[in-house]
């Protein structure tokens, strides 16, 4: 599924137009790429949560030469999926 497809989707199942829906998805977006870059998790009940994970700088390996490169430490967006959403996929 794509944008168009998943703002048709929005759409149909929200009885609103296109433009709606494109508006709806978009300020959604906008709020959850927010709060995480601000390090707030985003939990949505039945659906699952996005928060930001940190790892740790770590020795890595150049694959062209083996030699030992420093990997910097980085933040990364993790989603972590609900119990429901789980069971729904898994059926």
């Amino acid at each position: 599924m794509n944008k168009p497809d998943l703002i048709k989707a929005i759409a149909e199942h929200g009885k609103m137009s296109r433009a709606e829906a494109e508006i709806a998805l978009l300020a959604v977006q906008y709020t959850i790429r927010e709060a995480l870059a601000n390090g707030r998790r985003v939990p949505l009940n039945g659906f699952g949560v996005f928060e930001v994970t940190e790892t740790a700088a770590r020795t890595g390996r150049n694959p062209k030469t083996g030699e030992p490169v420093q990997v910097a430490a980085k933040r990364k967006v993790r989603f972590k999926p609900s119990a429901q959403l789980k069971e729904l996929v898994n059926q």
